[in-house]
Formats: structure tokens, C-alpha cells, sequence
């Protein structure tokens, strides 16, 4: 029987991209007519058990301190050791940088092949299929995966998650069997932690949001994205930038949207400011409606909205907040 393994980090949540991770590859195992099996670095979320014991055939626990995202050779050692026990035809990660990272190099190790930031998955002529941006956006590459296990890691939103007609089971955690990780915990680690330090999460992933408004070098500085996070807020959304606007310091890191950042797939993204280079694309491609504010009738956004307004931006939030007030009010 063909098995298709999911691989969840330590501490996974039931948010849209876990769903989207379990709904993929509870159908890539339908389309091979295989099973299901999830892999967790650590004892699975009460959260991660509710979305997986309707649907995974197994579920097993990797419980080692040592095995996690902030001890990538060991969590590959680990997950090496899995894949040639349970000779998956697919292994599917999600989008946190460490899954990135790793996806090759298990792949390489297990003699299979990898593609990243895959946006569909098929089963063609029982050869797996996966499809993925190219050219920043301009275009869409379909790769076959001949070499078994194919190591696929999953852009966040880009896939369903499962239908609630879809459960049928009730799975139990199994933990790994000691002897399986055990030259895991014999090797030496290459890898040692000076410092930890946690940034406190204070709102929710970009990758998850409905809505976001954001921002780009044309709005000249830091002061107005707090009118950027006002109208996000007013549509329950969340606030995002352009690289040149976080290069600038205008705002943190963790907001930028492009190629060298994050990916999203809201149902409404709103570019105030921003040109729309194809890097910022690359980022945006999979948006259900883009809507842009710009001055440059010739801005490379306007040839990719759904709506568009030439205009100076501080003429149109205004205007644009206090419509949305009066209408939600």
C-alpha cells in the first residue's frame, strides 16, 4: 500500500495552513489509493488531534526534546530514519522555514525527489504531479516527481482543507518506536543554542488572513501605516509591506509579502502604494481579488488588480474608512 506521510511541527495549531497540510494529503493518499499517515515532532496539540483523528490511518509521535525546528539535523536524522521505515510514496511539510529547508535534503537522503512552494498536487498515470509559481508569478510549472518518496513542501492557503463528509476514523497517537530513533539520539549534535529568544505573537499569521491592506515604498515613511492598520482592522483583516518598506524600517520584518517573504492567499489584498514588481507578485499570486491605490497610471500593480485607483493615497483612505464605517455601522 502506498503511504503518504504529513509532517507536523512541534506545537501545530488548527489553523488554515495545518488544515490545508491534512486536506492535501488526505487526498493525495485517496488519489494513490494508499494511506494516510501523520507525523508529529512532538506530542500532538489537543487542537492537531481533532483535525487528524478523523482522517489519518496512523499518527505518529516523534517525543524527543531533541528532535524539533531549532535542531535541524536531528529532526532530519529522525525523519530520514522514518521514511526508510515506512517507505512513503510522498512526504508533504508545510511552509515554516525549517520544512523548507529541510524538504531537499530528506529528499536526497531517501533517494527521492522535492519541489517547494507546490500550489496543487495530482496523481497522473500514478505519478505525482505538483505545480508551483515560476518567473515571479508570470507563469506556472507543472513537475512530474518520478523519484519515490516525493518530498513536497505545501504553500499555506493554497490548498482546502477537509471536509467535515470526509471523516471516518478515530486515531490514536503511536509513538516511534525507540529503537528507530535511537542512532538519532546516539549522534553528535552539530548544532548548539546559545540563546533563545521568542517573539510574542500578537496577531494572527499573514498566511491566514482573510483580508490585508498593505504598504509599499510610495507612502514615504513609518507614520501612515497606523492609518494602513486602521482600515485592516475596520475589515478584520491584518497589515502587510512591500520589502522596501520593511528594508526602510517602516515597519517589522515579519509583515513583508513578496518572493523573499511571505506568501499569502487572502480573498481581498489591498496594495496602497506599491508598484507591484514581479518579486511583490510572486507573493500575492494566489489573492482572490487584488485591489491597488497608486499615483503611476503605468505601475506594474494596475496590469494584475481587479480594481484599480490612480490617485494620491491620503486623498483615498479617508474617503474609503469612513464609507466602510458608515456601512458597517
Amino acid at each position: 500500500m502506498k503511504r503518504v506521510l504529513a509532517i507536523f511541527p512541534r506545537g501545530a495549531t488548527d489553523d488554515r495552513a495545518t488544515r490545508g497540510l491534512v486536506g492535501a494529503a488526505w487526498r493525495l493518499a485517496q488519489s494513490l489509493e494508499g494511506s494516510f499517515e501523520a507525523v508529529s515532532l512532538g506530542q500532538p496539540t489537543a487542537a492537531l488531534m481533532g483535525l487528524l483523528a478523523p482522517l489519518a490511518d496512523s499518527l505518529l509521535t516523534v517525543d524527543l526534546p531533541e528532535v524539533g525546528h531549532d535542531q535541524p539535523e536531528r529532526t532530519l536524522a529522525a525523519l530520514t530514519a522514518i521514511g526508510r521505515s515506512r517507505q512513503p510514496a510522498a512526504i508533504l511539510l508545510g511552509n515554516e522555514t525549517a520544512s523548507q529547508e529541510m524538504a531537499p535534503r530528506l529528499a536526497h537522503r531517501l533517494g527521492g525527489s522535492a519541489v517547494g512552494d507546490a500550489t496543487t498536487l495530482e496523481v497522473v498515470d500514478q505519478q505525482i504531479r505538483a505545480q508551483r509559481s515560476v518567473y515571479g508569478g508570470k507563469a506556472v510549472a507543472t513537475i512530474g516527481l518520478r523519484r519515490s518518496p516525493a518530498v513536497v513542501w505545501l504553500r499555506a492557503r493554497a490548498f482546502a482543507p477537509p471536509d467535515p463528509s470526509e471523516e471516518s476514523r478515530t486515531s490514536q497517537p503511536v509513538s516511534v518506536e525507540a529503537g528507530l530513533l535511537q542512532p538519532v539520539l546516539d549522534a553528535p549534535p552539530t548544532v548548539r543554542i546559545r540563546e533563545r529568544i521568542e517573539e510574542a505573537a500578537t496577531e494572527a499569521r499573514l498566511e491566514d488572513a482573510r483580508v490585508i491592506v498593505a504598504g509599499g515604498r510610495g507612502l514615504g515613511g513609518p507614520e501612515p501605516f497606523a492609518e494602513l492598520q486602521s482600515l485592516s482592522t475596520l475589515l478584520g483583516g491584518q497589515t502587510a509591506a512591500s520589502r522596501a518598506a520593511c528594508d526602510s524600517g517602516w515597519c517589522p520584518p515579519t509583515w513583508q509579502v513578496g518572493q523573499t517573504g511571505r506568501k499569502v492567499a487572502p480573498s481581498l489584498y489591498l496594495a496602497v502604494a506599491i508598484r507591484g514588481a514581479s518579486q511583490h507578485m510572486a507573493g500575492i499570486s494566489e489573492a482572490r481579488v487584488i485591489a491597488a491605490i497608486n499615483l503611476d497610471p503605468e505601475a506594474p500593480i494596475f496590469r494584475h488588480c481587479r480594481f484599480g485607483i490612480v490617485e494620491d493615497y491620503r486623498k483615498v483612505l479617508p474617503l474609503l474608512q469612513r464609507r466602510l464605517a458608515e456601512k458597517m455601522a
